[in-house]
């Protein structure tokens, strides 16, 4: 009976010191994850990095702002961008676009098409070291798009009458309140004309393509990988280990570590740390606390 009493406060003690002594126990912890993730580059940031494009294209900021921070890390020797996207608008496509090329002075960047590399998605990729592509991804689609609806049979049906004042020949053109007129169906062919040329001429210097040839490769054409490789779209046909070895190899490091693995293996260090700490934390407050009542079961 002794002995259950002294087991039954010993384990009491043992979590009143616990919860006493719990704010310095994280407190603790959370230095040592700081510690942990402030580390020397030397020892923990690694030297290559994968920036991935998911979707449609519509907001170019974060990814713009993670090629940034590659190009401005010295330690970061080259690039893997993971693309699978189908394009998107127009602005934020050059925007990433630009980026990639800026990346590229500085850095070997590889581009791999895991699934879709298509209109602003190529655009985006054309400046790429080299274009890597998944055997079974679609290609090109180097073309450009406006689409409008007109609601003015609905907005008649609704008994609403639009009202608009306007300076300026062509502001309303494009609006959805009544039909486009001849005229202003010309002028925004013509923005669009000049934002393909524009594509065209950015995509055939990137990739050393011939313009006066862009029907065979532009022209709106989706391609399967093994076609995009024949007319020089793409550098390769492969998988994703391949591209990352590839981007290995021109990078020249010795000893490759990738930022997300790099990442991981830091998460994995803190949590086995902190598990460890816990434990031992645990254990030796328990054994100090079974001792201490063991003697006062003595007295």
């Amino acid at each position: 009976m002794s002995v259950l009493k002294a087991i039954f406060k010993g384990l009491g003690a043992c979590f009143k010191f616990i919860n006493t002594y719990f704010k310095t126990f994280v407190l603790l912890i959370i230095l040592l994850i700081f510690i942990v993730v402030n580390s020397s580059k030397e020892e923990y940031d690694p030297n290559l990095a994968r920036i991935d494009l998911r979707g449609e294209i519509m907001d170019a900021e974060f990814l713009v702002n993670e090629i940034n921070e590659a190009i401005e890390a010295d330690y970061i020797k080259g690039v893997l961008f993971v693309v699978d996207s189908p394009g998107g608008a127009v602005d934020p496509s050059m925007e990433l676009a630009l980026a990639i090329k800026d990346l590229k002075e500085k850095k070997p960047v590889i581009t791999y098409a895991s699934g879709s590399l298509t209109s602003g998605a190529y655009l985006a990729a054309a400046n790429s070291t080299k274009i890597i592509s998944n055997p079974t991804s679609f290609v090109g689609s180097i073309g450009v798009i406006m689409q409008g609806a007109n609601f003015s049979d609905l907005i008649s049906k609704l008994g609403i009458q639009p009202q608009t004042l306007s300076a300026g020949k062509y502001k309303e053109a494009g609006t959805p309140t009544r039909a486009w007129s001849d005229e202003e169906r010309e002028y925004l062919q013509g923005l669009i004309d000049k934002t393909y040329a524009l594509f065209t001429e950015f995509v055939a210097s990137a990739r050393g393509l011939d313009i006066k040839k862009s029907d065979e490769w532009a022209n709106a054409r989706v391609f399967l990988a093994s076609d995009a490789l024949k007319i020089g779209l793409i550098d390769e046909v492969g998988n994703y280990a391949y591209a990352k070895k590839q981007l290995e190899e021109l990078s020249g490091v010795k000893e490759p570590k990738w930022a997300e693995q790099e990442k991981e293996n830091k998460i994995d260090k803190i949590l086995d740390k902190l598990a460890n700490s816990l434990s031992s934390f645990i254990a030796g407050s328990l054994q100090k606390s079974l001792n201490n009542a063991s003697t006062l079961q003595k007295f």
